[in-house]
């Protein structure tokens, strides 16, 4: 049933989600109206329309200068209470910073959002050579980058099905290596070896492994990552990676039981 149909406002509602998500994904720089609309499918004014409505709640800010939208303050209030529920980063921070640290790669945390995934944190590594396809903030859906695979693989089966089932384009926004029959592959390996590999699908010649990390009922919520460039995820040192990466995930696993007790 398409909930829609049945809640007054749901559409409005939905469409205003979509869009404050696109602008914190944008970070500092902010995002323009026309960008917005491109991305979100809706028309420019209605997309203006929206944003206008949100402004006024506080909820985005314009640039007076370059009109780019950017995150207002009434989300950093919410975020505020909201942290003290969902948000780890406080007690992985150091986790994150350790594993940068021990495989001189950059590491991040990622938590689950829906569909998606969302990096927290980011620790840059010390290798001078670095990629740059994750930041604070930035947003894939579950399968596509490596913490989104490593989440989507621990699911109940009948909940990879249901993702597969919602999300059939795939393949047509990021490429013939997303489609089903090949992100099931992936899937599967990735349980067997316990943490996930992308083999530069999102952007060439840039390779992230990840983990799952669970919440205290075993359900995989949030992910550390290591992001680099190809020849530093050889088949000579990405099992060694691989381990560290898996020991990191189990200790901060550990800790978030610990600490929701």
């Amino acid at each position: 049933m398409d909930t829609h149909a049945v809640v007054p406002g749901a559409q409005a509602v939905s469409r205003a989600a979509a869009l404050l998500r696109l602008v914190t994904a944008a970070g500092d720089a902010g995002v323009g109206t026309a960008a917005l609309a491109r991305q979100s499918d809706l028309t420019r004014p209605t997309t203006h329309r929206l944003l206008a409505a949100l402004r006024h709640e506080g909820l985005v800010d314009q640039d007076e200068h370059s009109g780019a939208w950017m995150p207002g303050p009434e989300l950093f209030l919410m975020g505020n209470v909201a942290a003290a529920r969902y948000d780890i980063t406080e007690i992985a921070r150091d986790i994150v910073r350790s594993l940068s640290v021990r495989t001189e790669e950059s590491a991040f945390l990622s938590v689950r959002r829906g569909d998606e995934t969302v990096c927290l944190v980011n620790e840059e590594g010390s290798f001078p050579i670095r990629s740059f396809v994750l930041h604070e903030g930035s947003r894939f859906p579950l399968g596509v980058a490596s913490a989104g695979l490593a989440i989507l693989a621990f699911q109940e089966p009948h909940d990879v099905d249901a993702y597969f089932e919602r999300h059939p384009d795939l393949a047509q926004r990021f490429g013939p290596a997303h489609d089903e029959a090949r992100l099931r592959t992936r899937l599967r390996e990735t349980t067997e070896r316990g943490y996930s590999l992308n083999p530069g699908l999102i952007v060439e010649g840039s390779y992230g492994i990840g983990a799952a990390v669970f919440t205290r009922d075993g359900h995989p919520q949030w992910a550390l990552s290591l992001n680099g460039v190809e020849f530093r995820f050889g088949p000579d040192r990405l099992p060694e990676l691989g381990r560290t990466l898996l020991a990191h995930a189990h200790q901060l696993t550990t800790r978030i039981a610990a600490a929701r007790r």
